[in-house]
């Protein structure tokens, strides 16, 4: 239900990236403010999951999940409903909000579901969700942008007839409004108690106190991924203009194809990088985590230069194969390498905050990479060289951080292991 519901918001999150050309013309807007849609989803995203994360941590993590669906599903129905740049721009940040509530909540699921030594491995399966909701956001997505471009137009009572663009966005959103119901069947586990030390000091003194004792290993932590997050979502963001602007590919169809790429070759990323995480700490590696993304991090360069440098879109298409494998590949660890070194009663809020920095890479990849394509390079075969910069700087940025990570985080493992659960 966990990886369902990261799969939908996935979709409605990524839809954004398959309309980018009909928005742009129905809007009058350029690749830096269709950029910005992503942003400003990314920033309230992030910045609402704090207050969300404090309610997860006491309150019941399955209706606070329910909620969140719904709102998430409305506001992304309202996207197809909007007539102007700003309202658009409203209703996204209205899906940040919403979807806000996901990932909080199952880290603090996840953390009591299963014993401490599985929770990197479960929270990378449960990454594989949005990585499969993304590839199904543009297989549906191009198939509902197909659809409608050859329909009837969609005519709605007040809001009057509705462009192929607009109807993909209510098509997406409608599974939604219906799965939140169902989480309100989930049986809720029962709360690990707290195996830390009782220093009699509220939550938020405490989750300071864990700061300060692991601030080496949280800060290379986040900056490392934060880099590597940002060149993901650039790189993927941009993808299917890639193919209309460089290879003359009609959008449903690219789309399309790289839908099924991304599906069957983006889950595959996480899961190799986290067993290859759980292989070095049953070997004794304290630092196996760390390791593991730097690792996926040097795959992600080379494999997205050789797209850029496809004479074809067959090449291309091709290469997005162990291109879409390595990009993805550091998601889950990300979020796995946090709660075996954090008591369960701060798990949530530091999954929150990990989010509210991790966002950044989702709130200035894609308007960031839209400047390069307007601004350094432009004409439609810019769009490649803006990948080439944006995945040469932040991705050896990302590799770097997260080597300098290794030794703090396996003093952090050590540490927790004097108070941990089994």
């Amino acid at each position: 239900m966990l990886i369902l519901a990261s799969l939908i918001a996935f979709i409605d999150r990524q839809v954004v990236a398959i309309v980018v050309g009909p928005m742009k013309q129905d809007l009058g807007v350029g690749d830096t403010e269709i950029g910005w849609l992503y942003g400003v989803f990314a920033l309230f995203y992030a910045v609402a999951a704090i207050p969300i994360a404090t309610m997860a941590d006491k309150k019941s993590r399955k209706h606070i999940i329910a909620i969140g669906i719904f709102l998430w599903s409305l506001l992304t129905i309202a996207c197809g409903l909007t007539r102007s740049y700003w309202q658009i721009f409203f209703a996204r940040i209205g899906v940040g909000v919403g979807e806000a509530t996901l990932s909080p909540s199952t880290t603090s699921l996840i953390g009591d579901y299963f014993p401490r030594k599985d929770i990197p491995l479960a929270l990378s399966i449960f990454a594989t969700g949005p990585i499969i909701g993304t590839g199904i956001a543009f297989v549906i997505g191009g198939f509902v942008l197909d659809m409608v471009e050859h329909a009837n137009p969609m005519v709605l009572p007040f809001f009057g007839a509705l462009k192929p663009w607009q109807q993909t966005f209510i098509y997406v959103g409608l599974p939604g409004m219906f799965l939140a119901a169902f989480f309100l069947l989930l049986k809720e586990p029962a709360r690990r108690p707290s195996m830390s030390p009782d220093t009699g000091t509220s939550d938020t003194a405490q989750l300071i106190a864990f700061y300060k004792d692991n601030a080496r290993t949280i800060t290379f932590h986040h900056l490392g991924f934060v880099s590597l997050v940002l060149t993901g979502y650039a790189f993927v963001f941009w993808s299917i203009t890639f193919f209309v602007r460089v290879h003359d590919v009609p959008a449903a169809e690219a789309s399309q194809v790289f839908g099924w790429i991304f599906i069957v070759f983006g889950p595959m990323g996480p899961l190799l990088i986290a067993y290859l995480a759980k292989k070095l700490t049953d070997r004794g590696y304290q630092d196996a985590n760390m390791t593991a993304g730097m690792i996926g991090g040097i795959l992600t360069i080379p494999t997205v230069l050789l797209i850029q440098l496809a004479p074809t879109a067959t090449w291309a298409f091709i290469f997005y194969a162990p291109a879409l494998l390595a990009v993805n590949s550091p998601f889950g660890i990300a979020a796995g390498a946090l709660p075996v070194i954090t008591p369960p009663h701060l798990r949530a809020r530091v999954a929150a905050i990990y989010m509210l920095t991790g966002a950044s890479g989702m709130m200035f990849g894609p308007p960031l990479a839209g400047a390069f394509n307007e601004y350094i390079f432009p004409g439609d075969d810019g769009i490649r060289y803006s990948m080439i910069t944006m995945t040469c700087f932040f991705g050896i940025l990302g590799i770097v951080f997260l080597w300098f990570s290794r030794k703090p985080y396996a003093e952090s493992m050590k540490k927790a292991a004097l108070w941990a659960e089994d």
